[in-house]
């Protein structure tokens, strides 16, 4: 294939895969935003209100190591564009939901078929990239998951405190419709080559290693941290610095969209430095040091812990374009989508426990403390970061 050709069909797959898995996301932080409204207004404890919005969490893990599957058998373009057509269905029926209970059986749905996106969107954008361009293009396509909660926190809350909470579903509708079209009609599956034996499909990567276990490991505590904040960091602003929604909204906003451009910093440092496990254990010891003091502005009561707020947002969101690059490329093409799979689902159990349980952590010892606990699991993960010495390459 023309380099010229490469490089177009490189940059549109990437372009399509951050905003395919932007509008998946969108759809699965929509509930978090909803929280301040149910538990205030709607009567729902912050457990329980927790629970409903880690609902779409687990959706996506019963299914993200099948979707990966699907896409190392078929390709990544139908995963992509059926997996959001699925999304859009379940947000219809999440939008004439009666009850919770439904709402939760629609939301539960949804998040199943948009975890699609997760594996094969990553691996479309790593087939088509070289090596040394990776670390860029998934810091790229790491946008889109702050980008995604941008959006729903810059939407969610007013929609949802005006015209309730079906409407707050409109834009996630809306967006994965249409990316579900664009999908189908533009993406192209990168081309797959001849794997050497090596890399076949009996060459099981995580066999003889223990590196990918690590990498998904130290992913997995990084996620505590990183869903704490942004299931609970508007709640906190709205309920114990005493914000309007909307200005928590838009600062939970700007922490997204720095966390977005962080991404691609700290891709393009692993880029120059060769390496995506040195800078994953820099970002795992930042994201411990912000905790820590987001834990004592609180116990200060300090209206400066919004700003600390903000860095924390930032900084714990910045390790998974790194871990993500670091599995592709240790697992191969025969395995990434699996192994991308397995990855999403290790941080996404994670993810589902943190609604109702540090909810309820909450409840019981407070905000302060509750953070500093939080920033125990980014401790333990630095010393599971593997050495620079086990890093393989097998794309």
């Amino acid at each position: 294939m023309p380099p010229a050709l490469r490089a177009r069909r490189a940059w549109s797959a990437l372009v399509l895969g951050v905003v395919a898995q932007t509008a998946g996301t969108v759809f699965v932080s929509t509930p978090a935003f909803l929280i301040p409204l149910l538990h205030t207004e709607r009567g729902l404890s912050l457990a329980q209100a927790g629970l409903l919005a880690a609902t779409p969490t687990m959706g996506m893990v019963l299914t993200l190591v099948l979707w990966g599957a699907l896409a190392d058998r078929v390709g990544e373009k139908w995963v992509i564009a059926g997996g959001l057509a699925l999304t859009a269905l379940a947000t219809v029926g999440a939008i004439t939901a009666h009850g919770y209970l439904e709402l939760g059986v629609f939301l539960l749905l949804g998040g199943a078929a948009s975890a699609s996106t997760n594996s094969a969107s990553g691996k479309v954008v790593v087939g088509w990239f070289a090596k040394e361009r990776r670390g860029l293009a998934m810091g790229i396509r790491q946008m889109c998951q702050p980008l995604g909660v941008t959006v729903a926190a810059l939407t969610v809350p007013t929609i949802a405190a005006t015209e309730g909470i079906a409407a707050a579903f409109v834009i996630p509708l809306a967006l994965t419709a249409l990316l579900a079209v664009l999908c189908a009609i533009f993406v192209v599956n990168p081309p797959r080559g001849s794997a050497p034996a090596a890399t076949g499909p009996a060459a099981n990567p995580y066999r003889g290693s223990g590196f990918l276990w690590r990498i998904h490991l130290v992913s997995i505590l990084l996620v505590v941290p990183q869903f704490t904040l942004s299931t609970f960091g508007l709640v906190w602003l709205v309920t114990q610095l005493q914000w309007t929604p909307l200005a928590a909204g838009i600062l939970v906003g700007i922490a997204q969209f720095l966390g977005a451009v962080g991404r691609i910093g700290v891709g393009v440092l692993s880029d120059r430095v060769g390496s995506r496990v040195g800078p994953l254990r820099w970002v795992a010891l930042s994201a411990v040091a912000v905790m820590l003091l987001l834990g004592a502005s609180g116990a200060a009561g300090w209206q400066a812990g919004a700003l600390v707020l903000l860095i924390a947002m930032t900084v714990t969101v910045a390790d998974n374009g790194l871990a993500f690059t670091s599995v592709a490329e240790m697992s191969g093409a025969r395995w990434s989508g699996r192994a991308l799979g397995i990855q999403n689902t290790g941080q996404f159990v994670a993810a589902s426990a943190v609604g109702p349980l540090v909810g309820g952590l909450i409840a019981i010892v407070g905000y302060p403390l509750a953070f500093l606990i939080v920033a125990l699991f980014p401790a333990i993960a630095v010393p599971i970061v593997p050495a620079r010495s086990a890093e393989v390459d097998r794309l």
